[in-house]
């Protein structure tokens, strides 16, 4: 897959700023081919004058919305901050409380959809907070302090039933499960593509003898 896509698959999930030297740990690249295609994107977006952006600030890239549409996603942003949450939402924002910190991709798996944009709307009412981890290249969501403050709480344990439900190991099984799984399927194409390999040697072999007699 080419550089570009991949870049802009990375901004388009990611609920913050993303570095040069992030994005090359990621996709496994050279930092000079990651700054020059992220310049060329961040041009080729202003060119086409399209609803979504990609800006440049220091070393860091995000895609943000256009300057001009900037009024209609601000009306909109103030519906999503000071309305009731969705049902999604409160499902996030239960996970993220009970078993934080969280990465995005377990939560995922967790509830079966991508939650970029329902990360996104808790960050922007200041529900969770994310931080990187650089050693495992992800960043893990965890609840505010105004979160707690919100519910009347001194501290995230006062929650019903947290100990109960923060050390239930059941979704740690799920995601460990899912991960084995994945690992099994990947051995089983590995596997696949060798039989297929070693079938075409031997349709090779038996053409070349036939060509022989």
């Amino acid at each position: 897959m080419h550089i570009k896509s991949k870049i802009e698959s990375l901004l388009f999930i990611s609920a913050k700023p993303m570095g040069i030297k992030q994005i090359a740990d990621l996709i496994k690249q050279k930092k000079e081919e990651i700054k020059k295609a992220g310049d060329e994107l961040v041009e080729e977006y202003k060119e086409k004058k399209r609803g979504i952006q990609i800006i440049k600030n220091g070393s860091k890239y995000q895609m943000v919305s256009s300057p001009e549409n900037a009024e209609l996603v601000q009306e909109f942003i103030k519906d999503e901050t000071t309305g009731e949450l969705s049902r999604p939402s409160l499902e996030a924002l239960t996970i993220i409380a009970y078993r934080g910190p969280v990465s995005k991709i377990d939560l995922d798996r967790i509830r079966g959809v991508n939650c970029s944009l329902i990360l996104r709307n808790l960050l922007l009412r200041g529900l969770i907070e994310g931080k990187f981890d650089k050693q495992k290249q992800e960043t893990y969501y965890t609840v505010t302090l105004d979160f707690t403050r919100f519910l009347g709480l001194s501290e995230i344990k006062e929650l019903p039933d947290f100990e109960k439900l923060n050390k239930d190991d059941t979704i740690s099984r799920f995601l460990d499960g899912e991960k084995e799984e994945a690992e099994s399927e990947k051995l089983k194409v590995e596997s696949k593509e060798e039989e297929i390999v070693d079938d075409e040697k031997n349709l090779e072999n038996k053409i070349e003898l036939d060509s022989s007699l």
